[in-house]
């Protein structure tokens, strides 16, 4: 960990900041506040996903990817709709998972010098589009359901039912697979989402070939199918909010903007926060910046000391850029400025 600072004589807020460090921050703020940090060190924005996590989703990967094959033939040779829709499903699942290995691959690269904070963000950007093949999906199982229902098929039941139950078995393994891996990263999430509805898929074309075996009433196929859509859009939405608020530089989930600020201003010496933003890469790495205005009697240097190991050590927050200024910037005096980066 390290930071750097330097202290400058200015006007009331009209400030121009030169930090000669590895990589550049542009801060551009409502009021003529210009900063330009070079960091003489580097910020490891290194990704979270594990070695591990990125094995487990290339193993589920070819798991999924194989039956799938299987399970659409499968459907097609019984012509039952769970079958097909429980396949098109796993079709999505192993086009997510081969996007979230693409993803770890990607966000494993180093930052460069047009893309400083590397490529993490890739990350949420393949879970967004993974929410987007699920809400497709799920389209495409009601209207054919729908069909289904105005113009009824014959569904051979045994081969259904062999097919689902070993469906069931690899969705059980896979899922298996994929919840030993890190739980908190979004594409992770994502597949284990994918899983868990071809999981229920499974279950509902079991049950469907049960129903029809035992009466003979097809409609069930096509009715289940419906049911697994609606799972299978829940599971789309969270998804797409998720991202979605990441990609719209949206406060991380966990982080309360009103209680860094309150914490802040109980530091002795504080006077107030301002300017103060929140932001991600992923959910999972938060990004801070602000300005705090402090007495002018404090030692700058040891106001942010305070208030890094107060985001560090309550909020967790550990990439951050602070700008303190003193009283006289509230007053149109001349004002002491200090600006510096902690990661």
């Amino acid at each position: 960990m390290g930071h750097s600072t330097s202290g400058h004589d200015h006007a009331a807020h009209d400030h121009h900041h030169d930090h000669d460090h590895d990589h550049d921050h542009d801060h551009d703020h409502d009021h003529d506040h210009d900063h330009d940090h070079d960091h003489d060190h580097d910020h490891d924005h290194a990704p979270t996903v594990t070695a591990d996590s990125a094995r487990r989703v290339k193993f589920a990967m070819y798991l999924t990817a194989g039956f799938m094959l299987a399970e659409a033939i499968g459907g097609w040779v019984s012509g039952s709709l769970a079958l097909l829709a429980d396949a098109g499903h796993m079709f999505s699942d192993s086009f997510s998972l081969g996007l979230a290995l693409f993803a770890f691959y990607m966000g494993g690269k180093a930052p460069d010098k047009r893309r400083t904070f590397g490529y993490q963000r890739f990350q949420v950007l393949a879970a967004f589009i993974n929410g987007l093949t699920l809400l497709g999906i799920a389209v495409w199982i009601f209207i054919a359901a729908i069909e289904r229902f105005t113009q009824p098929v014959d569904v051979l039941a045994g081969p259904m039912m062999v097919i689902a139950i070993l469906g069931l078995l690899v969705n059980l393994v896979v899922f298996k697979i994929l919840h030993g891996g890190d739980q908190e990263n979004l594409n992770l999430r994502g597949a284990l989402l994918h899983v868990m509805g071809d999981l229920l898929g499974s279950v509902a074309a079991i049950a469907a070939s049960v129903v029809i075996m035992l009466t003979g009433w097809t409609p069930i196929d096509p009715l289940l199918s419906v049911l697994a859509a609606a799972l299978i859009l829940r599971a789309a939405w969270k998804i797409l909010r998720r991202s979605t608020h990441t990609l719209l530089e949206g406060t991380p989930e966990g982080v309360d903007v009103d209680k860094i600020r309150a914490a802040l201003e109980d530091i002795e010496g504080v006077v107030s926060v301002h300017d103060l933003h929140v932001w991600g890469l992923t959910p999972q790495d938060p990004l801070l910046s602000l300005h705090l205005v402090v007495r002018d009697d404090m030692s700058h240097q040891a106001m942010l000391q305070a208030a890094y190991a107060c985001l560090q050590e309550r909020f967790g927050i550990n990439h951050a850029t602070l700008q303190v200024e003193g009283e006289a910037c509230l007053t149109g005096g001349d004002c002491q400025v200090t600006s510096t980066t902690h990661s």
